[in-house]
């Protein structure tokens, strides 16, 4: 099953064969690597020579401007072939076009320096959030990683950081802190900040403590920050302050991360679709078990969950695109609550149909199984999710 629509022009186009050739090697790979929990570094030098990582960085600075449409059509092609390196990827997209957002129209030359570095030099980054006392920043909690302001208007960061994906190929690490200021400076009234980290300072390293049933090829590690030593320009709500006209869009970049769990899907319905088409025990007589009943029932299933999303899904992202401000940040949450948990089932049906089999090692369904079932634990969670929709839907008229 594909959605009629795409692609629609040129550059979805390029892109969908771009992601689609990423994928076929990248699901050889993840059959070899997966198990074992490899890092699959060639992955990200891939990424990095295809011009991948410069797909939300906009034109002016050098990138490929690609909307939100076309970010998840290329997304949600290259989980089918490894969903781990896909998740990494689209977390780095999504932080450069969050920054890309709030520096607007005007030229920032902070974010200028960034999109630079993924442009020449392929760089890579993702924010280093989550804590081992916080859990979740979605949920709230003042990080007890601390950042501490020098006379000189420097820093000095110490703290762990969990659940940072791609850590081994990452360049930047955007990382929250708690702020200290006790010089003679112009005060900071911020009691939290995000800082601009490089992985060459000094007192950074990382914790290879990933060790996970889904997700496993992530490298979703710990990052450990000993008295790191960074300059003023290090304190990004400084080089690059938030933009109130850009709030309302940040929610919709989610979305290259929900467009992962939505190839899961389809990859497994893939699967289960061909395995039902070859399957040809003799005990139905030279025919194949796409036509038993109760195989077609669970084809259809899948097939319905799959347009649901779909339909959702990209008709939300496209209307994005054409129209930033017409969706509210609420249907963004909806279409990741319908993706991740249809997700869930229809990997769950492939399997049923598939039967013992599918749990092979030898077989990708096992890794699908594992890996969607990490989409119900990104922001906005479920709970999060069903309560902003009942709460917009009680205050309209």
């Amino acid at each position: 099953m594909t959605f009629p629509l795409y692609p629609k022009t040129e550059q979805q186009q390029y892109l969908l064969t771009l992601a689609g050739e990423l994928a076929e090697t990248f699901a050889k790979r993840a059959h070899e690597n997966d198990w074992a929990g490899i890092f699959p570094l060639q992955n990200y030098d891939d990424l990095r020579d295809a011009g991948y990582l410069k797909l939300s960085v906009p034109k002016e600075y050098g990138g490929l401007g690609a909307s939100l449409i076309d970010v998840v059509l290329a997304q949600y092609r290259l989980a089918q072939g490894d969903a781990s390196t896909a998740l990494a990827a689209s977390m780095h997209i999504a932080n450069i076009a969050k920054m890309a957002e709030n520096a607007g129209n005007e030229y920032n030359e902070f974010f200028a320096n960034i999109c630079r570095a993924v442009v020449e030099d392929g760089a890579m980054l993702n924010a280093a959030l989550s804590e081992p006392a916080t859990g979740s920043p979605s949920r709230g909690g003042l990080p007890t990683t601390v950042a501490r302001r020098q006379e000189d208007g420097s820093w000095i960061i110490d703290g762990r950081k969990t659940f940072t994906t791609g850590s081994h190929a990452l360049y930047f690490f955007l990382t929250s802190c708690a702020i200290e200021d006790e010089t003679n400076l112009e005060p900071i009234e911020a009691e939290r900040g995000q800082f601009l980290i490089p992985r060459t300072a000094d007192g950074l390293r990382i914790e290879d403590t990933w060790n996970t049933v889904g997700m496993r090829g992530s490298g979703s590690n710990d990052v450990i920050l000993e008295h790191v030593h960074v300059p003023a320009e290090a304190y990004m709500e400084r080089e690059l302050p938030a933009n109130p006209e850009a709030k309302l869009r940040l929610s919709a970049w989610s979305f290259p991360t929900v467009a992962v769990y939505l190839g899961v899907a389809q990859a497994a319905r893939n699967e289960a679709v061909n395995f039902a088409r070859r399957r040809r025990p003799n005990s139905i007589k030279q025919q194949s078990i796409a036509a038993i009943p109760h195989v077609q029932e669970k084809i259809a299933k899948m097939e319905l969950a799959l347009l649901q999303c779909h339909a959702v899904f990209f008709g939300i992202a496209e209307q994005f695109s054409q129209d930033p401000e017409s969706v509210p940040a609420s249907q963004f949450a909806a279409a990741k609550y319908l993706v991740t948990n249809h997700a869930v089932e229809i990997v769950d049906l492939a399997m049923r149909l598939v039967g013992g089999a599918s749990l092979s090692l030898n077989f990708p369904l096992q890794r699908y199984y594992r890996d969607v079932r990490a989409g119900l634990h990104h922001p906005p969670m479920d709970d999060v999710t069903l309560s902003s929709l009942a709460k917009d839907a009680l205050e309209q008229e």
